[in-house]
């Protein structure tokens, strides 16, 4: 075998990292990694294609796709009732609270809420195993017990409730720690692998998998390669053909045009589509950020889900899914409630609320939280539209009729670029990159949770208002060297309350990339991966 673990021991890797696995991580690489790069490669050039013309069309090459009479295949019982889903990391403790929300289901997530520290890729899965089973328990320093509650329980089988699905890390990232000829892996191919290898087979005789969401998807052929690499872990893993289901996250503005595409070519893998709000509006960003200022949007707060480009695609989704026969999931509920606060608690559930209220009128079968709080918020907005049916997929939108034009309706957005919006950005993306450092991808800031995708539309927006020549409501354009200035202070606030040497150094390396993804001439695609390098 060429296959090398190059990571340090991780507490029962050996049940994660067994021969078999490692071969089969070995025989994909072997298969895909070419093809994966250059699905990569092509991202580049379709990018610079579409900003150049200032739009995105629904290909022409695709259309019988579009206007065919088809539906995927028949989604699982256990995934029929999706209302409520919580997200989070694949962290013990954090895991064993997702269980015990009472949401339907558990995005795992080992993606944006992650990081790839080598002991946070293993023992996520170590996690995943041990929550399969409904056997996750964890002992804090302290001596407090976490463990999964009997109500969090099926009383006959001992498994959660809650269904978990996976994410594995998108086709952008590479694995550093698990080389193949000296070459680093695919990610998100060894995160499925190592999921499929581990559970699989027990998963597929409880009815409950492998599921999983799937990340950062650009092109109808992203998802038919993750297509062939279901059929690959299904036979390797003994199990029937279209026994891994998917969800995909439409959260790219080049897959909000290839949602039947994306659909079809997963059709014996998948089950529905999710709207990944926050990811979508840094796609966008990213894609047209030298496409002129009718592509600058105003502060984040202000880009809401009720903006007409946005309702545009979440409701594109809606009629799409449910045409083909597809759960349509909804957005993140970032808020994480306050209860030292109760008015501003009050306030922000309230909002919660209203979103998640218009998402199940709107025909939606389940959304996100990213807090056990928010579980029960959300869950009474379904209950009221869904009662006691599972879904919603027979609510056919056939009233909806989305144009090109309408999905890029930029410039109807309402709100401004503010003082305020330029400082946010900046305190959001340097507290963000030292958390991530750290080795922690969700973290808790100014009320709300950030993750990898939230943090790319704060850098990114600096990086368009700079190189645009946007200026704030105040007249005082964005700059440079206002942003420079504003890291300096922020930086320097954070150095002084930090409790120790390494918290410094951190914060240190977090502006250098926080320089790095934001103020350089060239536009980093991802901020994760100059983050990741040289981490252990």
């Amino acid at each position: 075998m060429s296959i090398e673990v190059t990571g340090a021991d991780v507490a029962r890797s050996e049940e994660i990292l067994t021969p078999q696995a490692l071969e089969l991580i070995e025989t994909l690489h072997h298969k895909y990694k070419a093809r994966r790069d250059e699905l990569l490669a092509a991202r580049a050039g379709r990018r610079e294609a579409i900003s150049a013309a200032g739009t995105i069309e629904f290909d022409p090459a695709t259309a019988d796709i579009r206007e065919g009479d088809w539906q995927i295949d028949p989604v699982p019982a256990a995934l029929a009732d999706r209302r409520v889903e919580i997200t989070g990391p694949t962290e013990i403790k954090m895991a064993i609270n997702a269980l015990n929300a009472g949401a339907n289901v558990w995005l795992a997530d080992l993606e944006d809420a992650n990081t790839p520290h080598w002991e946070n890729v293993i023992g996520g899965q170590v996690n995943l195993k041990d929550a399969t089973t409904g056997e996750l328990a964890w002992t804090s320093p302290e001596g407090k017990a976490y463990a999964l509650r009997p109500e969090s329980k099926d009383p006959e089988s001992g498994l959660p409730k809650t269904v978990i699905l996976p994410r594995p890390r998108g086709w952008h990232f590479d694995e550093h720690h698990i080389l193949v000829d000296g070459e680093p892996t695919v990610a998100g191919i060894v995160d499925a692998a190592l999921y499929v290898i581990t559970n699989g087979p027990a998963l597929a005789r409880q009815g409950r998998g492998p599921f999983f969401y799937l990340p950062k998807t650009q092109d109808w052929r992203e998802a038919a390669l993750w297509d062939d690499v279901f059929t690959d872990l299904e036979a390797a893993a003994g199990l029937p053909h279209g026994t891994i289901k998917a969800t995909v996250l439409i959260e790219t503005i080049t897959a909000a045009f290839q949602m039947d595409e994306i659909l079809h070519a997963l059709r014996h893998h998948i089950a529905g589509l999710n709207a990944g709000r926050w990811d979508y509006l840094f796609s966008l960003i990213k894609t047209f950020r030298d496409a002129g200022p009718e592509f600058v949007l105003p502060d984040r707060a202000d880009v809401t889900m009720t903006v007409p480009f946005m309702r545009a695609y979440t409701e594109l989704l809606v009629k799409t899914c449910h045409h083909r026969g597809a759960h349509a999931i909804g957005g993140m509920a970032a808020f994480i409630p306050d209860r030292r606060d109760e008015e501003k608690n009050a306030l922000a559930l309230g909002k919660v609320k209203e979103d998640k209220e218009r998402e199940a009128a709107a025909g939606y079968d389940g959304s996100w939280v990213a807090h056990p709080d928010l579980v029960s918020t959300a869950l009474t907005a379904f209950d009221a539209v869904l009662g006691t049916n599972p879904n919603q997929v027979s609510k056919q939108r056939d009233d909806v009729s989305v144009t090109p034009a309408d999905l890029l309706n930029v410039p109807a957005t309402p709100g401004a670029v503010t003082s305020e919006g330029v400082q946010h950005n900046v305190a959001i993306g340097l507290r963000y990159l030292e958390a991530w450092i750290g080795g922690r991808g969700a973290v808790a800031i100014f009320g709300l949770m950030e993750d990898a995708a939230t943090a790319e539309i704060s850098r990114s927006q600096l990086w368009q208002w700079i190189h645009e020549g946007t200026t704030t409501q105040d007249g005082e354009p964005v700059t440079e060297e206002r942003v420079r200035g504003l890291l300096d202070a922020e930086e320097a606030a954070l150095l002084g309350a930090a409790p120790d040497d390494d918290a410094r150094a951190r914060i240190i390396r977090a502006r250098a990339l926080f320089e790095q993804v934001a103020l350089a001439d060239d536009f980093e695609d991802f901020l994760t991966l100059p983050a990741s390098v040289g981490i252990a």
